[in-house]
């Protein structure tokens, strides 16, 4: 076997095996050559190369996202380690370990006018959960060393005793790098100067790295469960709020006791992966409607909850958002073991608790409350959900009837991954089948590597995969189309409405050539050119009848991955949808 002749490139390896992290990937450089030598011929590890440098870190968090464990990224000095900022900021709000890794120029030669320079030292400082700057090893390159920078030598007992105090300098920042990111979710950050030569190689390692995961400081507490159930137990109307959660979380049995309670409605996004006949899975379908209400202020006081019950990640409603900081829980209790945020400006209890393991302690001591308030809300998600079947009969061709027909068209089993905007938005008006699991980047919610995360989750899961996109977030992400790990099974459906069609939705919407360039950024390209040079399968649609017969076949295996355009009237969209809400509101007028 062949090892770098550095032992902080060993070292760094040494670390991501003895850890168990196989998944490196890997953008091409010559200052990382070292680890990319260490990495690569290395049997253990399954190296990607992914030449740009944001669809390498997105690729390698969407498949954190899926293994639930940490992916290695490795890049050279310069810019490119600025290309993996998006990435690690979403990362770091979606809890998802990775390990930013990255080769640097020794200090000495920092802003002194080398290429591909930059201040690579704690380049993440506001998004990362750790910053590891390695110390340049004085054993290699020895001789250079002296020559160029002979001052770092100082004061130095011997060369052996300089290079064992870097070594265990080095280790224990490793150590704690990876403590953070396997323990905690959070993305690292390794920062390693290499001096030249870059390319050296020796047959056997040298390598003397104590590897460990240290066990981080734990700030759980103990939770009084009898008194939080004595508060719940006299509540009549609690409302549990679910967000960004990955499938099969929670036990199923812990979902059926909350909708058995008549004094419990549970709130689910399209991303919260939960399923039940009695949740409510359209939040805005239930907002939307008591906003135009002549009773609006009766009906959200009927809806406002005196306990509100939280878990997941984050949440993409607006409406529920603008609605709970408006009519304010009596208690908000948030349950989740490492954060909480105060999303809704009510003063958070923080259970800092895996939610199974709280569910588990906390419903040994409730009861089942009589009340209406689950009741009258089911009544009122009946009559929405007549609303939107009548509508979506008389509607013509759009964003808000394709989205109807694919998803009812995705086959069991697959896993769903959303872009951003308005894609995750028009998503969330629909019931999806309980056998897709469903993945969005909602940490920064960001368009920027929606193609890149869903190709990178695809790559370990057996099931087939589906990205959903926005034409934005499709052409802006299309380099994640560059490599050599799309699966045949792979399918993107692209929503292409001629633009950014939510600024058309939001307010401050205007019908002029400034707001077209600048908000809307308005275009005329197609998804044709970039299938052939992929060597992708490629449809385009533009009415009802050609995207049914497009759908009929879509899922059928083939020997190239597919990508189905959809054309939709870029006027006509927005009307479309804001008059369903009009629509779904006639009993409230």
């Amino acid at each position: 076997m062949k090892y770098s002749s550095i032992p902080s490139a060993q070292s760094v390896v040494h670390h991501c095996k003895t850890n168990n992290i196989k998944n490196i990937v890997i953008s091409p450089g010559s200052r990382n050559a070292p680890l990319i030598i260490g990495f690569s011929e290395d049997n253990f590890f399954n190296c990607f190369s992914i030449v740009d440098e944001r669809c390498a870190a997105f690729f390698a968090l969407g498949m954190a996202q899926q293994q639930q464990s940490a992916v290695a990224l490795i890049c050279t000095s310069g810019s490119a380690l600025l290309n993996y900022y998006p990435a690690v900021a979403e990362a770091f709000y979606s809890d998802i370990p990775l390990l930013i890794i990255s080769a640097d120029r020794p200090n000495y030669k920092i802003d002194i006018g080398d290429g591909q320079t930059i201040r690579q030292e704690h380049i993440f400082e506001k998004h990362i959960g750790y910053s590891a700057n390695l110390k340049l090893d004085i054993s290699h390159a020895t001789q250079k060393l002296k020559k160029e920078n002979d001052a770092m030598f100082l004061g130095m007992e011997s060369m052996d005793i300089g290079q064992e105090q870097v070594q265990s300098f080095n280790d224990q920042e490793l150590n704690i790098a990876f403590s953070t990111a396997i323990i905690k979710n959070a993305p690292v950050h390794i920062n390693i100067p290499f001096e030249e030569p870059l390319y050296n190689i020796v047959e056997t390692t040298n390598c003397i790295s104590f590897s460990q995961i240290d066990a981080l400081e734990k700030s759980e507490r103990n939770i009084d469960f009898k008194a939080l159930a004595h508060s719940w137990n006299i509540a009549k109307k609690k409302l549990v709020l679910v967000g960004v959660n990955p499938p099969n979380m929670v036990e199923q049995q812990f979902l059926d006791e909350l909708a058995e309670d008549s004094s419990v409605i549970v709130f689910t996004e399209t991303t919260s992966n939960l399923h039940h006949p009695d949740f409510f899975p359209s939040i805005d379908s239930i907002i939307a409607p008591i906003e135009k209400s002549n009773k609006r202020e009766e009906l959200f006081n009927a809806l406002q909850p005196d306990i509100l019950l939280t878990f997941g990640g984050l949440i993409v409603s607006k409406k529920i958002k603008a609605f709970l900081r408006e009519y304010k829980p009596k208690h908000h209790w948030h349950v989740d073991k490492k954060k909480a945020y105060d999303t809704f400006f009510s003063d958070t209890d923080h259970l800092k608790l895996e939610v199974n393991t709280f569910f588990h302690s906390f419903f040994n001591f409730t009861v089942n409350v009589e009340s209406a308030y689950q009741g009258f809300w089911e009544n009122r998600k009946r009559n929405y959900e007549l609303n939107r079947e009548a509508y979506l009969h008389k509607i013509s061709f759009s964003d808000m009837w394709a989205f109807n027909n694919m998803l009812e068209s995705i086959p069991n089993n697959y896993m769903l991954q959303l872009a951003n905007s308005s894609t995750i938005r028009y998503a969330q008006l629909f019931d999806l089948k309980p056998s897709l699991h469903v993945y969005c980047n909602r940490g920064t919610s960001g368009i920027d590597g929606s193609t890149s995360t869903a190709i990178g989750a695809s790559v370990h899961n057996e099931t087939p995969t589906l990205l959903i996109t926005g034409d934005l977030s499709f052409f802006y992400d299309s380099n994640g189309l560059w490599n050599e790990y799309i699966k045949p099974d792979f399918r993107i459906i692209l929503i292409n409405n001629g633009g950014g069609g939510i600024f058309r939705i939001l307010p401050g919407k205007e019908n002029t050539k400034n707001h077209e360039t600048f908000f809307e950024t308005t275009h005329e390209m197609n998804a044709s050119n970039l299938c052939k040079m992929y060597d992708m399968e490629y449809v385009i649609v533009k009415d009802k009848d050609s995207l049914k017969d497009a759908l009929s076949t879509f899922y059928e295996k083939s020997n190239t991955p597919k990508i189905l355009e959809i054309k939709t009237p870029r006027l006509l969209n927005d009307k479309i949808l804001l008059s369903y809400f009009d629509f779904i509101s006639l009993e409230e007028h």
